[in-house]
């Protein structure tokens, strides 16, 4: 039978703001505050500090795109199966996204957006882990294993930022596209927010009581590069290899004569434009 739990949708409350320094610090607000509820969505029409992964920022013109946190209680999924909530949401940023953009439509490991070799879209998870020995702590959690039995994952605010009708980019983003660019179409982006509410809610409802495998399968079945060749670098070396595949626990797999794999985080891509 279905968790009770998740017969609150996902996107309600659907709270929408015109200006926030970020959507994931007002969710993560919302938690330490003790009034957070599954399902939460918090829609900014501009972010004045957005996050990015590995402690960057997202920069994103004032209403022209989707900025948006969703408050998860996780639960039962484990901590030390993270990927698979960020891979849920992967799949379900590229469902939704491919309907307007097509097939080009890919998910870039872990778990970015991307149509042909330029970036679409972003995912930032931040975690609230409850230890019974320390109490409450966070971690950033775009793939993160844990191997621990003490600790219970108490929430995840999924953060994502994804290029609707911006045209025009700082210099210093090496390979933005914007849903505009693509299709020549302006979009209401609160609508389309909904709308990935919508397609979300329907992957993880389908993850929770169905388990993983088939969002495992759906992942790599899109994912960006595979079996070709790319350029990654790790600290200074610079190396080209073939991406093989991504492990159920969200490591990078990798071929070029010996096999590697890699933790999120560790390894950068070089893509030429």
């Amino acid at each position: 039978m279905p968790d009770p739990l998740f017969q609150r949708p996902i996107g309600m409350p659907f709270i929408e703001l015109q200006a926030i320094d970020s959507t994931n610090n007002y969710a993560l607000s919302q938690i330490h505050a003790g009034l957070a509820q599954h399902g939460s969505t918090i829609f900014s029409h501009e972010q004045t500090s957005g996050k990015g992964q590995r402690g960057k920022k997202w920069v994103s013109a004032a209403g022209d795109n989707i900025s948006l946190s969703i408050i998860i209680e996780p639960t039962p999924l484990l901590v030390a199966r993270q990927f698979q909530l960020s891979a849920c949401v992967a799949v379900a940023l590229h469902k939704f996204f491919g309907k307007y953009a097509g097939s080009q439509t890919k998910i870039k490991w872990p778990n970015d957006l991307y149509w042909k070799d330029r970036k679409a879209g972003g995912i930032l998870i931040e975690s609230i882990i409850r230890s019974s020995e320390s109490g409450a702590g966070s971690s950033e959690s775009g793939i993160l294993n844990r191997e621990s039995g003490v600790n219970t994952w108490a929430w995840a605010v999924i953060g994502i930022g994804i290029n609707i009708n911006q045209t025009s980019f700082p210099p210093e983003l090496p390979n933005p596209v914007s849903l505009k660019q693509i299709t020549g179409k302006n979009f209401d982006t609160v609508e389309l927010a909904k709308e990935f509410c919508r397609v979300f809610n329907d992957h993880f409802e389908k993850l929770i009581n169905n388990g993983f495998e088939a969002v495992y399968a759906q992942y790599l079945s899109h994912l960006y590069k595979i079996n070709e060749k790319v350029k990654l670098k790790k600290d200074t070396r610079v190396f080209e290899t073939m991406i093989k595949t991504v492990s159920s626990a969200g490591k990078l797999i990798v071929q070029h004569g010996i096999e590697e794999e890699f933790d999120f985080g560790s390894v950068e891509w070089l893509i030429s434009q």
